[in-house]
């Protein structure tokens, strides 16, 4: 850096000039200026001319007239403006050095709203702020507690004072002071769940229309929904409303040293616009060669509740407070919000984002289908033996949550219909969905296979309890013009007592009384 100091200034005339030659070193640590250099120049005496303009250097600017160039110092000056560029460059250079084809801009400008601000919540937002993402709104409805600071990077010692701040509005204002380029908001409320009921009186049930409609606006507005929360039942308002909307749904739940990060299918357009994909169309290359458990596309895919045979309920009425607590290792939360993230930037590079063909791990070997690697439907980690899976599953017509008759009531009732789910039982939604009758049907079937599999062993008893009898009819006509007996001897076979055995035979063998007492004798 060159700086000069006028120094024996006569009229316009210069004597001489110190000229500072800046050195700024630093050496283990230590910043040093002692190798800088100043020198005194003489200038030579010019000759006057009155006919010099007295100001030089205008220029023409971008109207055309002369004047001063002006130059805005703001991108190297405000701290705020290099902390965006700084960000923004560690992102480029995987771009300009590793991967030419990333599309940054995507992902940049994805808006992401994160259902619950807990150890899952911090997590995920950190880490979409090292992917640059500058829209993150978080929901919640608990307050930071003393246990939180040491396993969610979002708060400290001082948001556990007082009561504790709401965990959304600190989770948001923490994230503007990490980076202030970001565009964060934090919602204090509550989600209606499944079995918890609303209907206590007049406020609680228009507090929960309120807090469904809020819920409803955020969707809408957001791009990616990201389920972070505690409980089963908790995450079945937004799957349902994300569902409807055609929203991209990232899913992360923890177990102790078990977790599930995964991305919910995406429906197919209900009104399909004259730029936007179709679905049908778009996998066409992938329905071709599809079957049951590969190349499933993006629209087939199942939710969270898909794997499940049973409505989602109070699933803490019957736990003690410490129950109620999620355990799991400390480093679970980090792994599984690592991932919930990368499997969303993943999706959006894929040029079918939602609808990508889902990569299991048999694809682990073959050409990855974007530039950052695979597209999972599911990442399944078992932090005992660090391993990973990457299973897929179909939609299940019979979901709980994003099944056809489910999302029909609720996009005709809307609230009428989700207030019948909070306050019913979970039967419910088990009716709506025919899980009542598939739980009937399987039933009904596991009695028919146990009366198969005791049909060999029944025609061995048919056929030698004739050969057993010294006097007396033989049993194998009676059995055959008598259809009960044959009944009464599987009830037999499955009967725990020679006594109930003999009862069971002395109510259905009308005139065969006496052959009872040609059973062998058993112990």
């Amino acid at each position: 850096m060159i700086s000069s100091k006028i120094k024996g200034k006569r009229s316009d005339r210069f004597q001489s000039v110190e000229v500072l030659c800046f050195r700024d070193r630093t050496l283990q640590g230590v910043r040093d200026i002692t190798h800088s250099i100043i020198f005194e120049v003489q200038l030579p005496e010019l000759a006057y001319n009155s006919d010099c303009p007295k100001a030089v250097g205008w220029e023409k600017n971008q109207k055309g007239g002369m004047g001063p160039r002006m130059v805005n110092l703001s991108e190297c000056m405000d701290p705020k403006r290099l902390a965006e560029s700084s960000v923004d460059l560690n992102l480029k250079l995987m771009c300009w050095r590793l991967v030419p084809t990333l599309d940054l801009d995507k992902v940049v400008s994805v808006k992401c709203l994160l259902l619950g601000a807990g150890t899952l919540g911090c997590n995920v937002a950190r880490t979409l702020m090292g992917w640059g993402v500058r829209h993150i709104t978080f929901v919640d409805n608990a307050k930071v507690s003393y246990s939180n600071p040491v396993r969610q990077p979002l708060y400290e010692f001082e948001d556990c004072l007082g009561g504790g701040k709401p965990k959304a509005l600190a989770a948001a204002e923490r994230l503007q002071r990490i980076f202030p380029g970001v565009n964060s908001a934090g919602f204090n409320m509550s989600i209606p769940m499944p079995g918890h009921p609303v209907n206590f009186s007049n406020v609680t049930m228009e507090q929960a229309q309120k807090d469904v409609e809020q819920l409803e606006r955020l969707i809408e507005d957001h791009d990616v929904i990201f389920l972070l929360m505690d409980t089963r039942e908790s995450r079945w308002l937004p799957a349902v409303i994300a569902a409807s909307k055609r929203k991209l749904v990232i899913n992360a739940a923890l177990g102790f040293d078990t977790f599930v990060v995964m991305r919910h299918g995406l429906k197919k357009p209900k009104h399909r616009g004259a730029g936007d994909p179709h679905p049908s169309h778009v996998t066409a290359s992938a329905d071709l060669g599809s079957s049951l458990f590969s190349n499933i596309p993006g629209y087939k895919l199942g939710c969270y509740f898909c794997n499940d045979v049973v409505a989602p309920g109070d699933s803490t009425r019957d736990r003690t407070l410490d129950q109620q607590c999620t355990v799991s290792r400390p480093g679970l939360a980090m792994i599984a919000g690592s991932l919930a993230v990368e499997l969303m930037v993943s999706v959006l590079q894929h040029p079918e984002g939602g609808y990508a063909v889902a990569s299991s791990s048999d694809d682990r070997m073959n050409e990855p289908p974007t530039s950052l690697g695979l597209v999972p439907h599911q990442v399944r980690g078992f932090l005992s033996r660090f391993d990973h899976v990457l299973p897929v599953s179909l939609a299940f017509d019979k979901c709980t949550a994003c099944s056809s008759e489910v999302l029909d009531q609720y996009e005709k009732e809307g609230f009428n219909f989700l207030a019948k789910v909070f306050n019913s039982s979970h039967s419910f939604l088990e009716d709506l969905t025919g899980l009542t009758l598939l739980h009937q049907e399987t039933q009904a079937a596991e009695c028919r296979s146990q009366t198969l599999q005791a049909y060999p062993f029944c025609m061995t008893v048919i056929h030698v309890l004739p050969s057993v009898h010294h006097k007396g009819p033989p049993l194998l006509p009676a059995l055959r013009t008598e259809p009960g007996i044959f009944g009464a001897i599987i009830l037999m076979l499955l009967s725990s007592s020679v006594a109930s055995w003999k009862r069971i035979l002395r109510q259905k063998t009308l005139g065969f009384k006496s052959q009872l007492s040609y059973l062998p004798r058993m112990t």
